[in-house]
């Protein structure tokens, strides 16, 4: 099916990357009550090329993608097709159904996981970006946003989507559509979770399967639990900085050089440095501090010495 679906697309967005920069031949026609004049195309071939060649770096996700009033299609990929525990980031594109050309002038909002915890009897959702927005300027069609599952589809719950759309006018969505999300390979664990006080934080590490060995920008986000429970879990307005120090359990535990704590970005990321110097498991351990330079999470020496929180990547 995904494959059946990727392949339908693929040959809209040729015909659109003919098209889109002619001039719309629609104007003043009206069709079912529509004036196709305000349907006009959103950019220069430049502009939908650069977005064509983007989007061979993803993959669609079927689950999350839909049509809004038999005019759009609305188009969700991540990097694999896929959804994982952790940090995902998710892209949004919006092509006109009639002539497979790309629309930029789309606004995507109330993007709402919903995890069903059956057996429990309860929900909850998890961290998520505090908005959609351009990917860059020269792919303007392209929307991106990000979601951190705080777990796996499992017997023990099942997850839900929403989101609202509305593109040049018209309006649509997703309302709790079921999708799956996977679990991590063993050595990867890039969420974790502290208290302070009768908050919960949770701890979000960005795109760690990009690391290199040798040195690293590393990203990550705070983002603080809702109440009630199933509302998005937006960024946490406190300030704090990680401090890191990775080991190699595998290696008796050496640590590596220059590594530099994260501290808090306008855009309300964290970001610092790492540096893996060779290839295999890394565990890295985590102490958050306020600013003050109280420790309020990790950084308490356990038995093994190390802190109670902590990420795991594998080169």
């Amino acid at each position: 099916m995904k494959k059946k679906v990727l392949t339908l697309f693929l040959a809209v967005t040729t015909l659109g990357l003919v098209s889109c920069n002619s001039n719309d031949d629609e104007t003043g026609i009206v069709i079912d009550g529509i004036d196709l004049s305000k349907d006009v195309d959103c950019c220069s071939a430049e502009e939908a090329l650069q977005v064509y060649k983007f989007l061979q770096t993803v993959k669609i996700i079927p689950e999350l993608s839909t049509e809004v009033d038999g005019l759009y299609n609305v188009w969700a990929y991540s990097k694999t097709g896929s959804l994982h525990k952790g940090y995902n980031d998710l892209y949004f594109v919006v092509t006109k159904k009639k002539t497979g050309n790309y629309v930029k002038n789309f606004d995507l909002t109330n993007v709402t996981p919903i995890m069903d915890m059956v057996k429990m009897g309860m929900k909850h959702s998890t961290p998520v970006a505090p908005t959609v927005t351009t990917f860059d300027e020269t792919r303007l069609a392209v929307k991106h946003t990000w979601v951190s599952f705080l777990m796996n589809t499992s017997d023990a719950g099942t997850w839900a989507f929403s989101y609202d759309i509305a593109v040049l006018g018209s309006t649509g969505g997703i309302k709790d559509t079921p999708f799956t999300v996977d679990a991590l390979p063993d050595g990867q664990d890039w969420l974790k979770s502290f208290k302070v006080g009768d908050d919960t934080y949770y701890l979000s590490l960005v795109n760690p399967s990009d690391f290199v060995t040798g040195t690293n920008d590393i990203q990550a986000y705070i983002s603080k639990k809702n109440t009630p429970a199933t509302t998005p879990y937006g960024l946490a307005t406190e300030k704090f900085t990680i401090e890191i120090d990775p080991r190699m359990p595998d290696m008796g535990n050496h640590t590596s050089p220059d590594n530099v704590a994260l501290t808090k970005q306008a855009d309300g990321s964290y970001k610092g440095s790492i540096n893996l110097t060779m290839t295999g498991l890394w565990r890295i351990h985590l102490t958050v501090k306020d600013t003050q330079g109280n420790i309020v999470a990790g950084g308490d020496d356990l038995k093994d010495g190390f802190s109670s929180i902590f990420w795991d990547v594998t080169l």
